[in-house]
């Protein structure tokens, strides 16, 4: 999400505010937005003109404490130093539901309780209560549905990607790519090398990850990322990081891909030729990887590209979409990139856009640069998408000389 060092800026360079004033509001978001997520949809479901019985409202009201304690509590011993992947379940699991019943407690509370009223839909007390069954049942279906979702193979989204410097003899090149599978604390093995059977069934040319392999590190995730090296391509398959990565041990990814068989691109880039024509295909480092402080690891576009004919198309794997104001200033004919997960749960893509300059899909840049952007294959934290199905994605490169003459 957004950088702490932009975060920084936009507090010191807010009009009319204190900024001292404003960062310990910062301060206090972790901290408010927990009791947020479980006080609204306690109102709306319990005090909202319901007036259940006196048992079933304590009952339900000590469920939302429970969560609002727990979920903390379970994310700190899960995710922090003790790493424990059951806890780590538990609070990802819990801060899913929440936002889930959060947002639709605030869009039924408020449109269906009004669309009620306008219709003349029963008394003040019947009215809460439809509302209340409302929310509860649709968060019931979105999560029933989003689990499913998230646990699935993902289905390929294929797509044509016209690029004007493509010769004619790499026309019809095929790139898979993957990216954000996010190996976690549900052990997701067999996923893994279902995930890497779909891709071999794409015949590609060039399979491409885009970084955020898992949370953990290598040597914790390892049985989970091991299918990866039985992925096939006819030409390379190349990997670069995520900002995952670097809160893992990012070298030990980097290792590990290259023992699977994969080329870790690290602000390098190598040459696919085929028919006499030539595709460049770079990758950089993730955004974050300097401020992590791990030696030689950082974003160097520049590097990347050394010794590269400049006339040459070039496919550059980026992990966050961002970098594409950077790939656009240096005439990248194509740059892929994950990050976003689309979202992963409605409507959370709002927030996701504050951060980046696209969510999912093809978006043009610049005079000439097309962006890629994934939804992801996999999911982060809570186990559910909802309205951001996950993907595995085929692109096919087409060349206009060749289209011309065909």
């Amino acid at each position: 999400m957004t950088e702490a060092s932009e975060t920084r800026s936009a507090v010191q360079e807010a009009p009319g505010a204190s900024p001292s004033r404003l960062r310990r509001l910062m301060r206090h978001v972790p901290l408010i937005a927990p009791v947020l997520l479980f006080a609204v949809p306690c109102w709306v479901l319990l005090y909202g003109g319901q007036n259940w019985p006196l048992p079933a409202t304590l009952f339900g009201t000590g469920l939302f404490v429970l969560g609002l304690v727990g979920m903390p509590f379970a994310m700190a011993r899960g995710h922090g130093r003790r790493q424990q992947d059951r806890a780590a379940i538990v609070g990802d699991t819990l801060l899913g539901a929440s936002w889930v019943l959060f947002t639709w407690s605030v869009l039924l509370g408020v449109l269906l309780r009004l669309a009620l009223t306008v219709a003349g839909v029963g008394e003040g007390q019947d009215r809460a209560r439809i509302v209340t069954w409302a929310v509860l049942g649709v968060t019931a279906v979105l999560l029933g549905w989003g689990y499913a979702e998230a646990r699935r193979v993902p289905r390929v989204r294929r797509l044509e990607v016209r690029l004007p410097r493509l010769g004619p003899g790499l026309d019809g090149f095929r790139v898979a790519l993957i990216t954000d599978t996010h190996y976690g604390p549900l052990d997701r093995a067999r996923w893994s090398a279902r995930v890497c059977e779909t891709v071999n069934g794409l015949e590609a040319d060039l399979v491409c990850h885009t970084g955020d392999i898992a949370d953990g590190t290598a040597e914790r995730r390892r049985a989970q990322a091991t299918p990866l090296g039985t992925v096939r391509a006819a030409r390379a398959r190349v990997y670069v990081t995520g900002n995952h990565e670097y809160y893992s041990e990012a070298q030990g990814w980097v290792d590990l891909m290259d023992e699977l068989g994969w080329e870790p691109l690290r602000n390098r880039h190598l040459l696919l030729d085929n028919g006499g024509d030539t595709l460049v295909v770079a990758g950089v480092d993730d955004v974050t990887a300097e401020s992590s402080g791990l030696a030689g690891h950082r974003a160097h576009l520049a590097g990347a590209l050394q010794g590269a004919d400049p006339d040459l198309p070039v496919l550059l794997l980026a992990h966050q979409p961002k970098f594409v104001d950077q790939a656009a200033a240096a005439g990248i004919d194509l740059q892929l990139s994950g990050h976003t997960h689309g979202g992963q749960i409605w409507p959370f893509h709002h927030l996701v856009r504050l951060d980046q300059p696209t969510v999912a899909g093809l978006s043009h840049h610049g005079a000439r640069t097309l962006l890629y952007t994934s939804r992801g294959t996999g999911f982060w934290g809570p186990p559910f998408r909802v309205f951001a199905p996950s993907e595995i994605t085929l692109l096919v490169l087409r060349s206009p000389q060749r289209s011309a003459s065909s």
